[in-house]
Protein backbone atom coordinates (compact mmCIF):
# COMPACT_ATOMS: atom_id res chain seq x y z
CA UNK A 1 0.00 0.00 0.00
CA UNK A 2 1.43 3.38 -1.05
CA UNK A 3 1.73 5.86 1.82
CA UNK A 4 -0.01 9.21 1.27
CA UNK A 5 -1.41 12.26 2.97
CA UNK A 6 -5.04 12.34 1.79
CA UNK A 7 -7.34 15.37 1.75
CA UNK A 8 -11.11 15.25 1.27
CA UNK A 9 -12.42 17.94 -1.09
CA UNK A 10 -15.90 19.27 -1.78
CA UNK A 11 -14.78 22.52 -3.45
CA UNK A 12 -15.60 24.72 -0.45
CA UNK A 13 -13.02 27.29 0.71
CA UNK A 14 -12.59 25.31 3.93
CA UNK A 15 -11.76 22.09 2.11
CA UNK A 16 -9.32 23.93 -0.19
CA UNK A 17 -7.58 25.40 2.87
CA UNK A 18 -7.36 21.88 4.29
CA UNK A 19 -5.92 20.59 1.01
CA UNK A 20 -3.22 23.28 1.09
CA UNK A 21 -2.37 22.29 4.67
CA UNK A 22 -2.26 18.65 3.58
CA UNK A 23 0.16 19.59 0.81
CA UNK A 24 2.53 21.22 3.31
CA UNK A 25 2.20 18.20 5.60
CA UNK A 26 2.96 15.84 2.70
CA UNK A 27 6.15 17.76 1.97
CA UNK A 28 7.18 17.57 5.64
CA UNK A 29 6.64 13.81 5.56
CA UNK A 30 8.13 13.36 2.06
CA UNK A 31 4.91 11.69 0.90
CA UNK A 32 2.60 12.23 -2.07
CA UNK A 33 -0.67 14.12 -1.68
CA UNK A 34 -3.90 12.32 -2.62
CA UNK A 35 -6.99 14.49 -3.25
CA UNK A 36 -10.36 12.73 -3.08
CA UNK A 37 -14.00 13.68 -3.55
CA UNK A 38 -16.96 11.51 -2.57
CA UNK A 39 -19.50 11.55 -5.41
CA UNK A 40 -22.28 11.06 -2.87
CA UNK A 41 -21.54 14.61 -1.68
CA UNK A 42 -22.54 17.24 -4.24
CA UNK A 43 -19.69 19.66 -5.03
CA UNK A 44 -19.82 23.03 -3.31
CA UNK A 45 -21.38 25.85 -5.33
CA UNK A 46 -20.35 29.52 -4.92
CA UNK A 47 -23.92 30.75 -4.29
CA UNK A 48 -23.83 30.29 -0.53
CA UNK A 49 -22.31 26.85 -0.77
CA UNK A 50 -25.71 25.24 -1.38
CA UNK A 51 -25.44 21.89 -3.20
CA UNK A 52 -27.50 21.18 -6.30
CA UNK A 53 -29.35 17.88 -5.73
CA UNK A 54 -30.89 18.05 -9.23
CA UNK A 55 -27.53 17.45 -10.94
CA UNK A 56 -27.44 14.35 -13.09
CA UNK A 57 -24.82 11.74 -12.12
CA UNK A 58 -22.87 12.60 -15.26
CA UNK A 59 -22.84 16.34 -14.54
CA UNK A 60 -21.95 15.73 -10.91
CA UNK A 61 -19.03 13.54 -11.98
CA UNK A 62 -17.82 16.18 -14.46
CA UNK A 63 -18.02 18.92 -11.84
CA UNK A 64 -16.14 16.77 -9.36
CA UNK A 65 -13.44 16.03 -11.93
CA UNK A 66 -13.11 19.73 -12.76
CA UNK A 67 -12.97 20.69 -9.08
CA UNK A 68 -10.27 18.12 -8.36
CA UNK A 69 -8.22 19.14 -11.41
CA UNK A 70 -8.41 22.82 -10.47
CA UNK A 71 -7.31 22.08 -6.91
CA UNK A 72 -4.51 19.88 -8.19
CA UNK A 73 -3.28 22.64 -10.52
CA UNK A 74 -3.40 25.29 -7.80
CA UNK A 75 -1.47 23.18 -5.31
CA UNK A 76 1.04 22.15 -8.00
CA UNK A 77 1.75 25.83 -8.69
CA UNK A 78 2.43 26.44 -5.00
CA UNK A 79 4.41 23.21 -4.52
CA UNK A 80 5.96 22.17 -7.84
CA UNK A 81 7.98 19.32 -6.29
CA UNK A 82 4.97 17.66 -4.67
CA UNK A 83 3.57 14.43 -6.12
CA UNK A 84 -0.24 14.76 -6.42
CA UNK A 85 -2.92 12.24 -7.35
CA UNK A 86 -6.69 12.67 -7.49
CA UNK A 87 -9.64 10.29 -7.19
CA UNK A 88 -13.43 10.36 -7.32
CA UNK A 89 -15.00 7.95 -4.83
CA UNK A 90 -18.42 6.49 -5.71
CA UNK A 91 -19.63 5.93 -2.12
CA UNK A 92 -21.49 8.24 0.22
CA UNK A 93 -19.22 10.72 2.05
CA UNK A 94 -18.66 8.97 5.38
CA UNK A 95 -17.82 5.47 4.09
CA UNK A 96 -15.85 6.98 1.20
CA UNK A 97 -13.70 9.11 3.49
CA UNK A 98 -13.25 6.28 6.00
CA UNK A 99 -12.06 4.07 3.18
CA UNK A 100 -9.65 6.77 1.99
CA UNK A 101 -8.37 7.25 5.53
CA UNK A 102 -7.71 3.54 5.88
CA UNK A 103 -5.30 3.70 2.96
CA UNK A 104 -3.44 6.84 4.10
CA UNK A 105 -0.97 7.96 6.75
CA UNK A 106 -3.55 10.56 7.70
CA UNK A 107 -6.74 12.12 6.35
CA UNK A 108 -7.20 15.89 6.30
CA UNK A 109 -10.62 17.58 6.31
CA UNK A 110 -11.75 21.20 6.46
CA UNK A 111 -14.04 22.81 9.02
CA UNK A 112 -15.80 26.17 9.04
CA UNK A 113 -14.92 28.86 11.57
CA UNK A 114 -17.58 29.83 14.10
CA UNK A 115 -18.29 33.26 12.64
CA UNK A 116 -16.50 35.90 14.71
CA UNK A 117 -15.41 33.35 17.29
CA UNK A 118 -12.30 31.38 16.35
CA UNK A 119 -12.85 27.66 16.25
CA UNK A 120 -14.41 24.78 14.38
CA UNK A 121 -17.95 24.12 13.32
CA UNK A 122 -17.63 20.39 12.92
CA UNK A 123 -20.19 19.03 10.47
CA UNK A 124 -21.87 15.66 10.74
CA UNK A 125 -19.63 14.11 8.06
CA UNK A 126 -16.37 15.26 9.66
CA UNK A 127 -17.51 14.24 13.13
CA UNK A 128 -18.61 10.80 11.94
CA UNK A 129 -15.28 10.26 10.17
CA UNK A 130 -13.27 11.37 13.21
CA UNK A 131 -15.31 9.08 15.48
CA UNK A 132 -14.91 5.96 13.33
CA UNK A 133 -11.58 6.30 11.52
CA UNK A 134 -8.87 3.75 12.27
CA UNK A 135 -6.23 6.22 11.07
CA UNK A 136 -5.37 9.75 12.26
CA UNK A 137 -7.66 12.53 11.01
CA UNK A 138 -6.68 16.21 10.97
CA UNK A 139 -9.31 18.97 10.94
CA UNK A 140 -8.19 22.32 9.55
CA UNK A 141 -10.26 25.45 10.09
CA UNK A 142 -11.20 27.69 7.20
CA UNK A 143 -9.07 30.80 6.79
CA UNK A 144 -5.86 29.24 8.10
CA UNK A 145 -2.75 30.71 6.46
CA UNK A 146 0.73 29.13 6.29
CA UNK A 147 2.18 31.90 8.45
CA UNK A 148 -0.30 31.04 11.22
CA UNK A 149 1.72 27.88 11.89
CA UNK A 150 4.92 29.82 12.53
CA UNK A 151 6.27 32.03 15.27
CA UNK A 152 5.86 35.75 14.58
CA UNK A 153 8.82 36.92 12.55
CA UNK A 154 10.34 36.74 9.11
CA UNK A 155 8.01 34.10 7.68
CA UNK A 156 8.53 35.30 4.12
CA UNK A 157 12.25 34.62 4.37
CA UNK A 158 11.63 31.09 5.62
CA UNK A 159 13.42 31.88 8.87
CA UNK A 160 10.47 31.81 11.29
CA UNK A 161 10.29 28.54 13.27
CA UNK A 162 7.12 26.55 13.71
CA UNK A 163 4.90 27.11 16.72
CA UNK A 164 4.63 24.32 19.30
CA UNK A 165 3.00 20.97 18.67
CA UNK A 166 0.56 20.74 21.60
CA UNK A 167 -0.09 17.24 22.93
CA UNK A 168 -3.08 16.51 25.12
CA UNK A 169 -2.62 13.51 27.42
CA UNK A 170 -4.39 11.83 30.30
CA UNK A 171 -1.61 11.45 32.87
CA UNK A 172 -3.31 8.40 34.32
CA UNK A 173 -3.24 6.55 30.97
CA UNK A 174 -0.73 8.08 28.51
CA UNK A 175 -0.74 6.32 25.16
CA UNK A 176 2.36 5.65 23.05
CA UNK A 177 0.51 5.91 19.72
CA UNK A 178 -0.63 9.44 20.51
CA UNK A 179 2.72 10.47 22.01
CA UNK A 180 4.63 9.07 19.03
CA UNK A 181 2.45 10.98 16.55
CA UNK A 182 3.13 14.26 18.37
CA UNK A 183 6.90 13.71 18.63
CA UNK A 184 7.16 12.80 14.95
CA UNK A 185 5.17 15.89 13.97
CA UNK A 186 7.40 18.08 16.15
CA UNK A 187 10.55 16.51 14.73
CA UNK A 188 9.38 17.14 11.17
CA UNK A 189 8.68 20.79 12.06
CA UNK A 190 11.77 21.25 14.25
CA UNK A 191 9.33 22.43 16.89
CA UNK A 192 8.78 21.96 20.62
CA UNK A 193 6.27 19.50 22.06
CA UNK A 194 4.13 21.19 24.69
CA UNK A 195 2.40 18.50 26.75
CA UNK A 196 -0.83 19.49 28.47
CA UNK A 197 -1.64 16.62 30.79
CA UNK A 198 -4.59 16.54 33.11
CA UNK A 199 -6.51 14.50 35.61
CA UNK A 200 -9.97 14.96 37.06
CA UNK A 201 -9.65 14.52 40.87
CA UNK A 202 -12.30 12.81 42.94
CA UNK A 203 -14.63 15.07 44.91
CA UNK A 204 -12.99 14.46 48.32
CA UNK A 205 -9.88 16.22 47.02
CA UNK A 206 -11.75 19.53 47.03
CA UNK A 207 -12.26 21.71 50.06
CA UNK A 208 -15.60 23.20 51.06
CA UNK A 209 -15.11 26.16 48.76
CA UNK A 210 -14.83 23.99 45.69
CA UNK A 211 -11.09 24.61 45.26
CA UNK A 212 -8.40 22.00 45.45
CA UNK A 213 -6.38 22.09 48.66
CA UNK A 214 -2.89 23.45 47.85
CA UNK A 215 -1.06 20.51 49.41
CA UNK A 216 -3.24 17.96 47.62
CA UNK A 217 -2.84 19.92 44.39
CA UNK A 218 0.94 19.70 44.67
CA UNK A 219 0.69 15.99 45.49
CA UNK A 220 -1.52 15.30 42.48
CA UNK A 221 0.55 17.33 40.04
CA UNK A 222 3.70 15.66 41.35
CA UNK A 223 2.18 12.23 40.66
CA UNK A 224 1.16 13.42 37.20
CA UNK A 225 4.65 14.68 36.36
CA UNK A 226 6.23 11.41 37.52
CA UNK A 227 3.81 9.34 35.44
CA UNK A 228 4.38 11.53 32.43
CA UNK A 229 8.16 11.49 32.83
CA UNK A 230 8.06 7.69 32.69
CA UNK A 231 5.81 7.70 29.62
CA UNK A 232 7.87 10.30 27.76
CA UNK A 233 11.27 8.81 28.59
CA UNK A 234 11.50 6.49 25.54
CA UNK A 235 10.32 9.25 23.22
CA UNK A 236 12.84 11.77 24.54
CA UNK A 237 15.50 9.13 23.84
CA UNK A 238 14.15 8.45 20.33
CA UNK A 239 13.85 12.16 19.49
CA UNK A 240 16.72 13.82 21.39
CA UNK A 241 16.45 17.00 19.32
CA UNK A 242 12.82 17.65 20.30
CA UNK A 243 12.38 20.05 23.21
CA UNK A 244 9.59 19.18 25.63
CA UNK A 245 7.58 21.48 27.89
CA UNK A 246 4.99 20.22 30.37
CA UNK A 247 1.81 21.77 31.76
CA UNK A 248 -0.05 19.80 34.44
CA UNK A 249 -3.72 20.72 34.96
CA UNK A 250 -6.37 19.49 37.40
CA UNK A 251 -9.92 19.31 36.11
CA UNK A 252 -11.12 20.00 32.58
CA UNK A 253 -8.16 19.64 30.23
CA UNK A 254 -10.21 20.66 27.18
CA UNK A 255 -10.25 24.36 28.03
CA UNK A 256 -6.49 24.35 28.64
CA UNK A 257 -5.87 22.67 25.28
CA UNK A 258 -8.10 25.20 23.54
CA UNK A 259 -6.11 28.01 25.16
CA UNK A 260 -2.81 26.35 24.16
CA UNK A 261 -4.04 26.00 20.55
CA UNK A 262 -3.84 29.77 20.11
CA UNK A 263 -0.05 29.52 19.96
CA UNK A 264 0.30 26.09 18.30
CA UNK A 265 1.01 24.79 14.82
CA UNK A 266 -0.86 21.56 15.60
CA UNK A 267 -2.86 20.09 18.49
CA UNK A 268 -2.69 16.32 18.96
CA UNK A 269 -5.33 14.44 20.94
CA UNK A 270 -6.28 10.79 21.21
CA UNK A 271 -9.49 8.87 20.67
CA UNK A 272 -9.97 5.43 22.16
CA UNK A 273 -11.28 2.88 19.68
CA UNK A 274 -14.54 1.92 21.34
CA UNK A 275 -18.24 1.74 20.64
CA UNK A 276 -21.10 2.79 22.88
CA UNK A 277 -24.75 1.72 22.81
CA UNK A 278 -25.44 4.61 20.43
CA UNK A 279 -22.35 4.23 18.24
CA UNK A 280 -18.80 5.55 18.33
CA UNK A 281 -17.64 8.24 20.74
CA UNK A 282 -14.81 10.78 20.70
CA UNK A 283 -14.72 11.74 24.40
CA UNK A 284 -15.41 15.13 26.03
CA UNK A 285 -11.86 16.53 25.84
CA UNK A 286 -11.42 15.70 22.15
CA UNK A 287 -14.94 16.99 21.48
CA UNK A 288 -14.13 20.33 23.14
CA UNK A 289 -10.86 20.69 21.24
CA UNK A 290 -12.47 19.87 17.88
CA UNK A 291 -15.11 22.54 18.34
CA UNK A 292 -13.04 25.35 19.79
CA UNK A 293 -9.33 25.00 18.95
CA UNK A 294 -7.87 27.59 16.57
CA UNK A 295 -4.98 25.44 15.27
CA UNK A 296 -5.33 22.27 13.16
CA UNK A 297 -6.32 19.30 15.33
CA UNK A 298 -5.02 15.77 14.80
CA UNK A 299 -7.22 13.05 16.33
CA UNK A 300 -5.20 9.85 16.75
CA UNK A 301 -7.17 6.62 17.38
CA UNK A 302 -5.67 4.12 19.80
CA UNK A 303 -6.59 0.93 21.67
Amino acid sequence: MARTVTAGLDGSPESLTAAEWAAREALLRDLPLHLVHALGLHPYTPMGGVPEPSLSPGEQSRRAERMLREAEATIARHHPDLRITIDRLPEEPVPALLGAAGEADLLVLGSRGLGGVAGFLVGSVAQAVVAASQRPVVLVRGGLHPEDEHQPGAFGSGAAPFRDVVLGLNSAAPNDTVIGFAFEAASQRVARVRVVHGRGPELPYYDNGGDLDAELHDELTGEMHRALSEALGPWRHKFPGVEVAEQAVIGKAGSHLVEASRDASLVVVGRRRRRTAIGTAIGPVTHAVLHHATAPVAVVPHD
